[in-house]
């Protein structure tokens, strides 16, 4: 299987490119592939490509297009995956795995047991990084599109979004097991949605408030009777997403 990488500039059959320095990078110095070597292309728009290495210097690698190729498939369901920001390097993770499943964007949240603030996500460029995670992730399972990682925003804001109907498709609120008003999972009765939004909430959970601020927005939905991580729970409740509306 030839490797594939990320060139945003890619368009058009025949078209020479030049990958991003940290393709570049990677092709070179990790791959340790030159002028030749055969790879797929694609822009993460959803455009794949057959390539060659036509150059591949210190000052860059300029590869040329060969004929399309059929990325794999998108899923049927647009899934955005609001998660609350987790500590550390966590959120990493859930960008990954959620990129990997196929979801069609990533909406970071700030709730108020998330510890961390805006203002140190910007200083810290996560965002950037998160990114780069969506990028690595696409690479490797197959995508031709990458997902956005999307703004971060207050989990009031967000939950204005959703009045607005800015996001199309039901809300899921994912709350843990014995929350007030919540249903199962297996309880949602919507027929198969074009898209859908799913929230997941920070380590500390969702607050009372946050629950019943959301009540006019979001679906307040369990996933049986345990009580699961923050960080796996965005990957688990996309598998149920598509699981519960035919997608595999």
């Amino acid at each position: 299987m030839h490797p594939r990488f990320f060139a945003p500039e890619a368009q058009a059959s025949g078209e020479l490119v030049a990958l991003p320095d940290d393709e570049a990078e990677h092709l070179t110095r990790v791959l340790r592939l030159g002028a030749g070597a055969a790879i797929r292309v694609f822009n993460g728009s959803g455009d794949e490509f057959e390539s060659v290495v036509e150059a591949a210097a210190k000052d860059g690698v300029r590869v040329r297009l060969g004929d399309p190729r059929e990325p794999a498939r998108e899923a049927r369901i647009q899934v955005t995956l609001a998660q609350a920001v987790l500590k550390g390097d966590k959120m990493d993770d859930v960008v990954r795995d959620a990129v990997m499943v196929g979801a069609a964007a990533i909406r970071p949240i700030l709730t108020a047991r998330t510890e961390t603030t805006a203002a140190i996500l910007e200083k810290s460029r996560r965002q950037e990084r998160w990114e780069r995670v969506a990028i690595s992730a696409a690479k490797q399972c197959g995508r031709a599109i990458v997902p956005p990682i999307l703004e971060p925003v207050t989990f009031d804001a967000f939950i204005a979004f959703l009045l607005e109907k800015w996001l199309a498709g039901p809300a899921i609120m994912l709350v843990e097991p014995g929350a007030t008003k919540a249903e199962s999972f297996s309880e949602l009765d919507v027929d198969a949605p074009k898209a859908a939004t799913v929230l997941v909430g920070p380590e500390g959970g969702w607050t009372p408030e946050e629950i019943e601020a959301a009540a006019n927005a979001c679906r307040r939905i369990t996933m049986g009777g345990r009580t699961l991580r923050a960080d796996t729970m965005g990957l688990i409740a996309i598998a149920a997403v598509y699981s519960r509306w035919g997608e595999f």
